[in-house]
């Protein structure tokens, strides 16, 4: 089990930058699959970007390849996702979430969920 806090949100003018980063406690988090998913006020929540356990992995939503990047430094239990050109549409609460296998991009395959941190991108 893993404990998870994202934190990095904020506003930000289109085509600017944040880093989100969600910190983890727990004993076995480098055994997790990382992902970042992102819901909107009244929409469904939607994947973002997957990592594999050891970070050598990744994989991306069509509507932010090229854009953000998803990381993770395991020594300080820490994932990361870089925002980049960012747009309006980029606009929600964002959530950093553990599963045990790698590459879903369903929500009901990762079973630790940090609280969120919003991010709202202006025009």
């Amino acid at each position: 089990q893993v404990q998870l806090v994202e934190s990095g949100g904020g506003l930000v003018q289109a085509g600017g930058s944040l880093r989100l980063s969600c910190a983890a406690s727990g004993r076995t988090w480098s055994s997790y699959h990382m992902g970042w998913f992102r819901q909107a006020p009244g929409k469904e929540r939607e994947f973002v970007a997957g990592i594999s356990w050891s970070g050598k992995s990744t994989y991306y939503a069509d509507s932010v390849k090229g854009r953000f990047t998803i990381s993770r430094d395991n020594a300080k239990n820490t994932a990361y996702l870089q925002m980049n050109s960012l747009k309006p549409e980029d606009t929600a609460d964002y959530y950093c979430a553990a599963a045990g296998r790698y590459g879903s991009t369903s929500p009901e395959d990762f079973g630790s969920w940090g609280q969120g941190t919003q991010v709202t991108v202006s025009s």
